[in-house]
Formats: C-alpha cells, structure tokens, sequence
C-alpha cells in the first residue's frame, strides 16, 4: 500500500478516535438541574448520605441524593454510583410516596411512616431540611453535629428509640 493512503488511514483514523472519544464523554456530562419543579420552589441540595442503623441484623445504606423541596412537600431521589434511581420518596400533607422503580409504589400515612420504611429509621425530615440550612434544631432523640456544616458535611446521632443510627450527609460543592 502506497504511503499517502497509510498516512491517510491513520490521519483518518485519528479524526474518528477523536470523535468517539469527544461523544463519549459528552455522554457522560449532565445537564445543571433546576432547583424549582413541579410546584416545589425551594432548595435543591445534591450530594451523598449514608444510614447505619444498630438493628439485628445491623442495616447499613449509603447513595447519591438528590433533595428537592421542604419538609411540608418534598422528593427525595436516591442514586447508585452507577447513576440509576435507586428510588423516590415524594411527600406532601396527607400523602407519603416511595416509588422504588420497576413499578412498585408504596402509599404511607405519613412522612415519618415512609422515611422509617425506606431507610430503617425514622429520619426526622423537618430537622434535617433545618440542618441542611445550619440550623440546629431539636428533634426527639437525635443529636446533630453542625461543626462542618458550611464545609457541607453533616452528621447526626439518634440515641432513643432504639436502634440507635447514624446518619451522614456530605454536599456537592
């Protein structure tokens, strides 16, 4: 094979790596998420929480979040690392949601209800948004730790009712 069309093959294929490899990671990019939709004009906080739960047997949960609303009216979307929606939580007064995919959606009498159901423990909604916020409110048997709040990590303890949990929750920046 003459040497202009070897040089040509490669410049050729040079242009198609380059390509790919462009459309593949603009694949990969996401689109900046607007922090008010469907009625919830609130804040949007975005980051990972995890949920340690001293029960028998210990119950152990960690994933990407995605939290969108108020304690009045909210959704909570879980993420894996891998992307997919591990689940939805969506609550508003009188109704609770957890849409866990695949078709299968839970009704709940109550906020407290649903967080218990889907983490284990009942997580105190209406301190954590205050949290988020750095205030530190009160909540039955839980203690928070603020201490790193403005660098976006929160930590919180609850004591009573048994199990005791621990729950995490560090902020994209």
């Amino acid at each position: 094979m003459p040497l202009f069309f070897r040089t040509r093959l490669s410049r050729l294929a040079v242009v198609f790596a380059s390509f790919f490899a462009a459309f593949f990671i603009a694949g990969c990019a996401q689109l900046p998420r607007a922090a008010a939709q469907e009625g919830l004009n609130s804040e949007l906080w975005t980051g990972r929480i995890s949920l340690q739960v001293q029960s028998e047997p210990p119950q152990s949960f960690s994933a990407s979040f995605e939290l969108k609303g108020r304690a009045e009216r909210g959704e909570l979307s879980l993420i894996s690392p891998l992307g997919n929606v591990l689940g939805v939580l969506r609550w508003s007064p009188g109704e609770a949601v957890l849409d866990s995919g695949n078709g299968k959606v839970q009704r709940f009498a109550s906020v407290d209800e649903l967080m218990a159901q889907a983490t284990g423990a009942a997580v105190p909604l209406d301190a954590l948004f205050a949290w988020l916020q750095g205030d530190n409110a009160a909540a039955s048997g839980w203690s928070a730790d603020l201490s790193r709040q403005k660098e976006g990590r929160i930590s919180a303890r609850r004591t009573e009712p048994a199990p005791q949990a621990d729950l995490r929750v560090v902020l994209d920046r």
